[in-house]
């Protein structure tokens, strides 16, 4: 399928206008090998060693027989945890949030940096959320642009607890190319997730989780 996918595909997708999810079109799951494990990863902008991808593949088969289809983001989780295993850069200090229905959001953020300095800074957003990650931009000073951002609430009991889960990229990062993407360019990305009952603490929470991983990423090339 990698190398010919029209030995199994008598009908090309997008000739009835379909698209697929991918550049080859290959659902991952418990049955997928290495090398459609490897594609999808490139696909995604992560370019890793063979014992990497070696790591990663036996963490993904464990989600593959718990789950009919591994996505994306189940990808992702993965690399971040088999390979960007590192201690978290910047952490979560304080934070304030100024929201109403008249108006602009306005967020004050404190973070704790790995030696110890905290850092303060204000910024406005179009909701406290946007504020918050706005005033995380401008103490981390990193061109970070938000890709994915959901959050699912488990209303179970008598708290509600909200799951975010966040991608993001950096524009600074170092690209990758190869036959996978079509001669564009693709960045890497980097999830995280929080779990509280506050949601812009948890969204907070999630966004500094993936700028940890990005950060230790291009240390990586430093």
């Amino acid at each position: 399928m990698i190398k010919h996918k029209g030995t199994y595909q008598i009908i090309s997708p997008e000739d009835i206008g379909l698209e697929k999810s991918n550049g080859v079109g290959i659902v991952l799951g418990k049955l997928s090998g290495r090398q459609a494990l490897r594609k999808r990863l490139e696909e995604l902008g992560f370019e890793l060693k063979d014992d990497e991808v070696e790591s990663v593949f036996w963490h993904f088969k464990e989600v593959a027989e718990k789950k009919k289809r591994v996505t994306d983001e189940d990808l992702r989780d993965l690399v971040s945890r088999d390979v960007y295993k590192v201690e978290p850069i910047w952490k979560l200090g304080d934070f304030q949030v100024t929201c109403g229905n008249v108006g602009i959001s306005r967020t004050t953020m404190k973070l704790v940096y790995v030696d110890g300095t905290t850092h303060v800074a204000s910024s406005v957003g179009n909701g406290p959320v946007d504020s918050a990650f706005n005033a995380v931009n401008l103490i981390v000073k990193e061109d970070l642009k938000l890709l994915e951002y959901s959050i699912i609430v488990d209303t179970k009991g008598l708290d509600l607890i909200a799951t975010t889960h966040i991608v993001i990229s950096n524009k600074e990062n170092n690209p990758t190319c190869n036959s996978t993407c079509n001669g564009k360019i693709v960045l890497p990305t980097f999830s995280g997730s929080g779990a509280r009952v506050n949601v812009v603490l948890s969204s907070i929470e999630a966004y500094i989780a993936a700028l940890n991983k990005m950060l230790a990423f291009k240390s990586s090339f430093i």
